[in-house]
């Protein structure tokens, strides 16, 4: 006998951005990271445990310790003799972390002398996702959409003039439109934030180091 659930859970969300420290905690552990890599189909405790070749007990721990923040919901119930087995599945697709978590210490341009940096760059990205997170709780409670726009495009340089020229030419170009649309005294208008930023694009088979890096 199954009591399904499924029917009235909607599909994963594309992704869940984490701004609480509590959560960030609980995810951040390589055993719940491989759970919920493995929960983008359905699966219960038991099932689980035999795919990571862990106890049951202690997979039914970190279920809920994830379920208790958020990462994990229940798709059905199944009856199984006197018994009643959970299938959960992962609320999300992917997941980011907001710099929101690391309250006062998180990455801030302001404080960044070298506007030409790498560390520049970051902290100006990390204050993107920083407004976002507010904005998207802000629109969550007004079930509103957030009005956004992103571009992004490769562009390989026969030299490093060449690229000194495209960014001069960009310049140029964004300070053209800055001056042709922006009314600072327009009523009923609303400042948007654009970020334009660049840096050497990583080949696909590329990837980060799981170590910390201190940048200047």
């Amino acid at each position: 006998m199954c009591r399904c659930h499924n029917r009235s859970v909607p599909s994963p969300a594309s992704l869940q951005l984490i701004q609480n420290p509590a959560a960030a905690a609980a995810l951040l552990s390589p055993a719940r990271l491989r759970i919920l890599e493995l929960l983008e189909s359905p699966d219960s405790a038991s099932g689980l445990a035999r795919r990571l070749s862990l106890p049951r007990q202690q997979v039914n721990y970190h279920l809920r310790e994830l379920e208790r923040e958020g990462f994990v919901e229940l798709y059905e119930e199944r009856r199984k003799g006197n018994c009643v087995e959970r299938v959960v599945r992962a609320k999300a697709r992917s997941y980011l972390l907001s710099p929101l978590v690391l309250g006062n210490l998180a990455a801030n341009p302001d404080h960044i002398a070298d506007k030409f940096s790498a560390a520049y760059l970051l902290a100006q990205s990390a204050r993107t996702i920083r407004d976002l997170s507010v904005l998207s709780a802000r629109a969550q409670r007004q079930n509103k959409r957030i009005a956004t726009f992103s571009l992004q495009v490769d562009v390989r340089f026969a030299s490093a003039a060449h690229r000194h020229a495209f960014a001069e030419e960009l310049t140029n170009a964004v300070a053209a439109l800055v001056t042709r649309y922006h009314d600072e005294h327009a009523d009923g208008g609303r400042t948007f934030r654009f970020l334009v930023g660049a840096h050497p694009a990583l080949a696909r088979a590329e990837e980060a180091e799981p170590q910390n890096l201190t940048l200047e």
